[in-house]
Parts: structure tokens; sequence; C-alpha cells
């Protein structure tokens, strides 16, 4: 069965920009291969679920093919299959709209959409 190391594969397949970066994820207890903690040497094979906190998002893969060398995006996508959930979606926040050609806002608007904004934050 063919392996490869864990920070190459999240190199090869595009998770992480750079390999170092693949690396210091690993090192930072941010990769985890079946559900325990993962080395950047740690070998990774078709089967295996990867879970990667990569920029403030976790990213769970199921590994489908094992690769050594970066490829292309569209390559890359058929290496793995995503898992990951879809992210909740955000509560609309009201966005005061002006009409076109309304002109700056008068001071008594201005301190109403600043009473509107203290009162959200």
């Amino acid at each position: 069965m063919e392996s490869t190391r864990l920070d190459r594969w999240l190199w090869a397949v595009r998770l992480t920009k750079t390999r170092p970066d693949a690396a210091a994820a690993c090192r930072g207890g941010h990769v985890r291969i079946n559900d325990r903690p993962a080395k950047p040497a740690t070998p990774v094979q078709p089967g295996d679920e990867v879970r990667a906190r990569v920029q403030d998002r976790t990213r769970i893969v199921e590994v489908v093919r094992v690769i050594q060398k970066r490829v292309g995006a569209a390559d890359a996508a058929t290496c793995y299959i995503d898992r990951t959930p879809a992210p909740p979606p955000e509560a609309a926040v009201p966005v005061a709209r002006r009409e076109r050609g309304a002109g700056r806002p008068t001071k008594r608007e201005r301190r109403v959409l600043d009473a509107f904004r203290e009162g959200i934050t």
C-alpha cells in the first residue's frame, strides 16, 4: 500500500500554502489522522480521515489517492473527498441603506446610525 508524509500530502493537495505551514500545523496539534494527533512525518494512506485546522477553519477530508508532488487544483481535488460540514448560516445583520443621490447623512441621521451600531456591538 502506498503512503507518504502527512506534511507533504497536505501541501500537495493544496490544503496548506507551503510545506513548512503544513509541518507547523502538525507540530501545533492542529492536524489529526483517524482521531489521533499526527506529526509531520506520520504516513498517510488511502482511506485515512484527516482533520486539519487551516486558516481558522477545520477541514475534514478522506484520503482517496496519495501524491508526492504538488499538482494543479483540479487534480488535487480528486485526491480527497471533502467531508467538511457546511458552515452555519450567519445571522443577517440589517444594513442601513441610503438612496442613491441622497447626499451625505445629516447630523441627526448620523446620530441615529451611531446609536444603531452601538446597540448591535
